[in-house]
């Protein structure tokens, strides 16, 4: 991606926002022309404003999954939520309709126009961007990336940072038998950086544009014009080209990565070339895929991939986190782990042999998803089913809504995993035990979903998370569980105000948690050895 010339966006603040208006303004005689008001009036909460809609709790919110889930209660399990602009998201909470949904994407539902746009220009034109036929070829190309081979490496690789990362804490240790103060995340993050496939040698305190790109992703949003942005370039995508501070870490990001993944790519060729058969690593397992794939479309996929890898750090942050909260379920876990021996579990010990583990991870997933929300746009009418009917703002009862071509329609995946009319009253409770329940269960609610252990969190349907599996395994969890299965196995984890301790949203471009009254997104825990 080109950078623009600082001339031609000069602009401040106030100007970037009149400008906006002026568009808002001569784009909404279309916008109702365009619309057509065919889809269900539904019930929902009103607009606090008229340009901003509810958009700006919603972004203000520190859970947003509670909104919806108060509004469901109020206007029913599906309802619509005005937004941006003049328009609005139809949101659904109801398990059949959300089946209908997620079995209907590619074929009806699809990322909005301006979302691809964002999403080429951010990340390239890989299977997160793709739609209908090409999302089909790209998705199979990259099937063999998602083998068991490719999963076993990762977790080598895991493992390997894992005890780099033991091998700075024990000196700490030794020189204070009653542990030691550490701030969690920031380690976390050198051992997920280390799922990149390339060496930056972040344990060892070495910068690269990508660490810096990563750590500037973690940073506090205080620009008020890179917020604004940042946010309507989804309506607006010209907007990526405005070089606030924000888009310079994306640009920077992306340029890196490029040349990372194309060396990987070139590497593969010679080794290729050479009949060299020692195995490769899961980039150049991608680049397999060239035989279906274009240039850009292998570079986009390494990145998206290594970006998503991030991304799943937000899962292990909160395992540490509460496992920290619930010492009894910590020591259950660890005594788990122990039964190896000195002797790590293999991968297919860690996703067959550790029933507790598996619990564990399915109710981290289920409490802290990496993405709250899939929005998405219908590409030509539909009517959706409902499991249980809703009443209309004109007071008649219906069990199907009809949506127009053109509705947004969300699926807000954080609620719903939460929702305590799907999963009971303890829903919002950290309790990896429910998980030998949910079996036995018939009547519970959320069995009416169809996603992986009847959670959203990988989506469902034709753009299920690829090699759901793998996600499972490697790239979102079960790697960084790997690393953490040795953490844990070796330290006891507390916090040094107690079990209570409060946890809040540190908002910035990658929201992360973190200690209430902390500067940043630090989780400091104390840290001593496992008896």
């Amino acid at each position: 991606m080109s950078e623009p010339s600082e001339s031609v966006y000069h602009l401040g603040a106030p100007g970037i926002l009149v400008l906006l208006v002026v568009l808002w303004v001569g784009t909404r005689p279309l916008t109702y022309a365009w619309r057509r008001p065919r889809s269900t009036k539904l019930n929902g909460p009103p607009s606090t404003s008229r340009i901003f809609g509810l958009s700006r709790e919603m972004k203000r919110s520190p859970d947003r999954s509670t909104m919806y889930e108060e509004w469901a209660k109020r206007y029913g399990s599906v309802y619509e939520v005005p937004v941006a602009f003049g328009h609005t998201k139809i949101v659904l909470t109801d398990p059949k309709a959300l089946v209908h949904f997620y079995q209907s994407e590619r074929s009806i539902y699809v990322k909005t126009h301006e979302s691809r746009l964002f999403i080429g220009k951010i990340f390239g034109r890989g299977v997160l961007w793709a739609e209908g036929d090409t999302h089909k070829r790209q998705r199979k190309a990259l099937t063999p990336a998602f083998s068991n081979a490719a999963i076993r490496r990762l977790t080598a690789v895991f493992y390997d940072s894992a005890y780099k990362l033991k091998s700075i804490w024990d000196p700490i240790l030794e020189a204070g038998p009653d542990g030691a103060m550490i701030e969690v995340q920031e380690c976390l993050d050198s051992i997920g950086i280390a799922g990149f496939s390339h060496d930056f040698r972040y344990l060892e305190g070495h910068q690269s544009p990508v660490t810096v790109a990563f750590e500037s992703l973690q940073a506090t949003e205080k620009s008020f014009l890179s917020e604004m942005v940042f946010m309507l370039a989804f309506i607006f995508p010209f907007l990526l080209g405005i070089p606030t501070a924000r888009m310079r870490i994306f640009w920077e990001l992306r340029r890196s990565m490029n040349v990372i993944a194309e060396g990987l790519l070139t590497k593969t060729r010679i080794e290729k070339e050479n009949n060299v058969t020692e195995e490769l690593d899961k980039s150049a397992e991608v680049a397999d895929a060239e035989l279906y794939m274009t240039q850009e479309e292998v570079v986009a996929q390494v990145l998206i991939q290594n970006v998503l890898l991030l991304a799943g750090l937000y899962s292990e942050y909160w395992a540490l986190i509460e496992l920290a909260k619930h010492p009894e379920i910590q020591d259950k876990l660890r005594e788990e782990l122990t039964r190896f021996g000195p002797v790590d579990p293999t991968w297919d010990q860690l996703v067959s042999d550790l029933p507790f583990l598996d619990a564990v991870v399915l109710e981290i997933l289920r409490l802290h998803p990496p993405i709250g929300e899939t929005l998405r746009e219908a590409a030509q009418d539909d009517v959706i089913p409902l499991g249980t009917p809703v009443v209309t703002p004109s007071g008649e009862m219906i069990s199907s809504i009809a949506i127009a071509q053109g509705s947004i329609v969300s699926s807000p995946i954080r609620c719903v995993n939460r929702s305590e009319a799907l999963w009971g009253p303890d829903a919002k409770e950290f309790k990896p035990g429910r998980w030998f329940e949910v079996k036995k269960e018939t009547k519970l609610p959320a069995k009416d979903l169809q996603g992986h252990h009847h959670l959203l969190t990988f989506h469902d349907g034709p753009r299920t998370c690829l090699g759901k599996s793998f996600a499972l395994t490697a790239r979102h969890l079960y790697c960084p569980i790997a690393a953490l299965s040795v953490l844990v196995r070796n330290f006891v984890f507390e916090f040094p105000d107690g079990p209570e301790t409060k946890i809040q949203t540190h908002v910035s471009m990658m929201p992360r948690p973190k200690v209430a009254g902390q500067n940043g997104a630090k989780v400091p825990l104390r840290v001593r050895r496992a008896e």
